[in-house]
């Protein structure tokens, strides 16, 4: 559904989720102008003291990227799923709820492992796994897996978890290369998962 702004209703909530965790990042208020803006720049502004005023989050103080925006029935609210790069507060957290759920960091880390891809930075490791190939990049994941067994058969719990991350780490580099996301290895999981 539109919305339609009226004298009657001047402005409408806007509640800002974290598409990824499903987390409130802020809720605040949009006018028609301040909608607009929105929907032009896929970027998220709130209403503040009457202007529009972007609404930032991250280390850099980064805008947040819009990715969808849900109407309400009756057009008076609207839903922004949002994909920010970091906290909106400058602290992890919204009305005391922590926005990262340590699973969720998941998808946190392969964004950051595509913006290594892109940007390419000198000195950088993942620039390194990138710049060398899918070979490289296959034969560390074959290189973890086999550190992982040795962790598992003969290591300490300390050790198990150190190289398990490792593991994980260059799986998401492969899939990043490849062009697939660890969300999708979760849907294929659960199109698996029988109760």
């Amino acid at each position: 559904m539109d919305i339609q702004f009226s004298q009657q209703s001047a402005t409408i909530q806007v509640v800002v989720q974290d598409k990824r965790t499903n987390k409130i990042l802020s809720v605040g208020f949009a006018d028609a102008a301040t909608y607009a803006k929105m929907n032009e720049t896929k970027q998220v502004y709130l209403l503040k003291n009457g202007a529009p005023e972007l609404l930032t989050g991250g280390e850099y103080c980064k805008p947040i990227a819009i990715d969808t925006m849900i109407a309400n029935e009756d057009g008076t609210a609207v839903v922004v799923r949002a994909l920010p790069d970091g906290s909106t507060t400058g602290a992890d957290s919204f009305l005391g709820e922590k926005n990262m759920e340590d699973l969720a960091f998941l998808s946190y880390l392969q964004d950051f492992i595509e913006r290594r891809k892109k940007e390419l930075p000198e000195g950088s490791y993942t620039t390194k796994l990138f710049t060398k190939g899918i070979n490289k990049i296959s034969q560390k994941v074959g290189e973890e897996a086999v550190e992982t067994i040795i962790e598992a058969t003969n290591g300490t719990k300390e050790q198990l978890l150190y190289e398990s991350s490792d593991l994980i780490y260059h799986l998401i580099v492969l899939l990043t290369e490849k062009g697939l996301r660890i969300e999708d290895l979760a849907r294929e999981l659960k199109a698996r998962h029988k109760e």
